[in-house]
């Protein structure tokens, strides 16, 4: 049985949080917290809470055993832009692009 879990509108970009969502792929929730909990990187962060929450979606189902939980997928999608313009030589400008992403991880039992 999949279980879901979203975060939607993450100030930081898609390709940063792919990084880190590729290695805990196929591991087991305790691995990948573990994983996670001592990464530096700022996605780290994000995807452990996303993956907490996603532990918490399992347990208010009845018939899912936590031990045997792994992390099936973690998705990231692109989300909107904030577009914002710098000031650069001659008059010019340049446009800055924030972006945001849109993660899901999905759980399933093993």
């Amino acid at each position: 049985m999949e279980i879901i879990a979203r975060a939607r509108m993450i100030r930081i970009s898609p390709r940063k949080v792919r990084l880190v969502g590729d290695l805990i792929k196929k591991k087991n929730v305790n691995d990948a917290s573990g994983m996670l909990t001592y990464m530096p990187q700022k996605a780290s962060d994000i995807l452990k809470k996303l993956l907490d929450s996603a532990v918490a979606n399992a347990k208010q189902r009845k018939y899912v055993d936590i031990d045997n939980l792994f992390v099936k997928n973690v998705i990231v999608d692109g989300g909107p832009m904030m577009k914002r313009f710098l000031p650069r030589a001659m008059g010019r400008a340049t446009k800055v692009r924030k972006r945001m992403s849109h993660i899901t991880m999905i759980l399933d039992e093993a």
